[in-house]
């Protein structure tokens, strides 16, 4: 027989007992779904980790002034000016794995109107480099410039959302924005940015798009501030490519301490450490899911052993039979295995398709990205399929040693 007449055989035979054939299936089906299904999870979580990294910039360093009540303020200004541009500067002349950096000022916004409506976002002052370092793309107009923080301008750049309550009918650009108690003309607006969540790692994300943003200079210049406050927010330094981003950190944090005299009045984050960290838990919990699949998949390879064993039984008389008529032992044994391995490859057809519905279920009914990967598919079914010719073995060479004669005398 050729092995398309052994798998017809084998489909035969399995038909003859829907039931028992189905309930051998079940855990190989369910193995098969819950690896593809955990897979599929961690290569959106994995997909969604790096798009948000991504608006934070993989290979930058933040560094964020610290809030403190005024006593202790007042205490640590003795020692440190706190955060100030000069530290940006000197962090880039200094370092030379620094390529670039841009510097941000939140102002104490209590009112930001148009003629045609008003937000509740924030302004803050930038320099011209923080929409390259911070990914933020135009919708229309053009970005603050050199030249405007320089003349102290009073131009401003809208975030997406802040643009739609301000202006509801559109046409911002070339309109005027008050911003407390300055008039400010609107240059640009930036592109709608979408991101899956808006926080990660405890960090809030996704926030740029209801800011007004003004240049540097003008913030720190023209708007009050209280006098004991950091001159900068954050700065964000760029990274050279290749540059290990934890031990750059080192040398930055280094460099900080002694020019603040070792006053902790600043914050460091290091987006990479934080996907690093993302990636740890999600390894945590493949982990976890993996051992869960694979106790289903060995379950079902011990159930088709089970059955095929019961199955030896009550073929006992048909495998002498067939070894009366001149049939080998090893036409035996493939025989048998051919049924373990057409089981295993029927529950991994099935396991796909229950992998498949299983990750829309969890991606419609819970806050988790899934993506689809066909190496989970793949690996899902080879191990499958190896499953059932493993566990098909013991029971097909015991078929295949079963003494003819003691086999037909069988009742």
């Amino acid at each position: 027989m050729d092995i398309k007449d052994i798998f017809v055989d084998t489909l035969s035979e399995l038909a003859q007992h829907k039931l028992r054939t189905l309930l051998t299936l079940l855990g190989m089906i369910f193995g098969v779904g819950a690896v593809i299904a955990m897979l599929n999870i961690g290569e959106g979580a994995e997909r969604e980790a790096l798009k948000m990294i991504d608006s934070m910039g993989l290979h930058n360093l933040i560094v964020e002034a610290k809030d403190f009540d005024e006593e202790a303020l007042t205490e640590q200004r003795k020692h440190s000016a706190g955060l100030t541009i000069r530290d940006a500067q000197v962090s880039a002349l200094s370092l030379p794995f620094v390529e670039n950096f841009s510097a941000q000022k939140i102002i104490d916004t209590y009112d930001i109107f148009s003629s045609s409506g008003k937000t509740d976002g924030d302004t803050i002052g930038v320099s011209p480099s923080y929409f390259e370092l911070s990914k933020l793309k135009l919708a229309e107009g053009r970005l603050l410039t050199e030249e405007d923080n320089m003349a102290f301008s009073q131009v401003t750049l809208l975030g997406s959302s802040a643009a739609k309550q301000l202006f509801p009918t559109g046409g911002a650009l070339g309109k005027t924005v008050k911003i407390n108690h300055l008039w400010f003309k609107v240059v640009g607006v930036l592109r709608p940015q979408f991101l899956p969540k808006d926080e990660f790692q405890g960090r809030q994300l996704g926030g740029e798009q209801r800011l007004v943003f003004i240049p540097l200079k003008t913030a720190i210049h023209r708007f009050e501030s209280d006098p004991l406050a950091s001159e900068l927010s954050s700065i964000k330094l760029q990274l050279t490519q290749g540059i290990n981003p934890v031990e750059a950190a080192k040398a930055l944090s280094h460099l900080l301490a002694r020019r603040h005299n070792d006053v902790d009045d600043y914050s460091l984050v290091i987006p990479a450490a934080l996907l690093a960290q993302q990636k740890k838990t999600q390894n945590i919990f493949n982990i976890v899911m993996s051992c869960v699949a694979g106790i289903s998949l060995l379950v079902g390879g011990i159930g088709i052993m089970n059955i095929m064993l019961a199955t030896v039984l009550e073929r006992t008389k048909e495998i002498g039979l067939l070894r009366a008529v001149g049939a080998t032992q090893k036409d035996i044994r493939v025989q048998f295995i051919a049924e373990s391995f057409t089981i295993s490859i029927l529950g991994g057809i099935l396991g796909i398709l229950f992998g498949v519905f299983l990750s829309e279920i969890i991606a419609v009914y819970s806050d988790w990205a899934v993506s689809w990967s066909l190496s989970a598919i793949v690996l899902s079914f080879s191990i499958c399929s190896s499953i059932g010719l493993i566990f098909g073995v013991y029971p097909a060479v015991k078929a295949s040693k079963l003494n003819p004669i003691d086999a037909l005398q069988t009742d």
